[in-house]
């Protein structure tokens, strides 16, 4: 008989008929104590206070031990993310001298174009007084040549 059939949508459900039959159908396993958990310490920032249940305690003991790894694991990640600072610090630092290197890279750049520049003007200069120097030449041995 299918639970359909033996539950039909008209009628009532009765849990305790229902818990029976399904306790039944489950093969008979036998009960074991489960062993007992080692207890740690509680935290030092917590103690029991007289007249709690046992159950009461356990389960503050069993809260408080959640929040505590928990606040394990937040404190872990402050490590991880000191140790990445620090890797950002490095970087940084790296990073700062490798502008000093460009700078001073740059200014020696800069040097090295006003020399050229000053090369070339004085160069350009020298031909421009080489060729005046030319000029006045040519134009006396022309005159020389019709005075004679």
């Amino acid at each position: 008989m299918s639970i359909i059939e033996k539950f039909p949508r008209n009628k009532a459900v009765d849990l305790a008929k229902l818990e029976a039959d399904v306790t039944s159908a489950l093969p008979a396993m036998p009960v074991r104590a489960a062993p007992p958990v080692p207890s740690e310490p509680l935290p030092d920032y917590v103690e029991h206070r007289e007249g709690v249940s046992r159950v009461g305690q356990l389960t503050a003991e069993a809260v408080v031990r959640d929040y505590e790894a928990a606040a394990k694991e937040i404190e872990a990640m402050g490590v991880e993310l000191i140790s990445a600072a620090r890797k950002c610090e490095a970087m940084t630092a790296e990073v700062h001298t490798t502008i000093a290197f460009m700078r001073d890279t740059a200014a020696s750049y800069r040097e090295e174009a006003k020399r050229i520049f000053k090369r070339i003007e004085e160069c350009a200069l020298f031909t421009e007084d080489v060729r005046k120097t030319c000029e006045t030449v040519k134009r006396r041995i022309m005159e020389d040549r019709s005075i004679a």
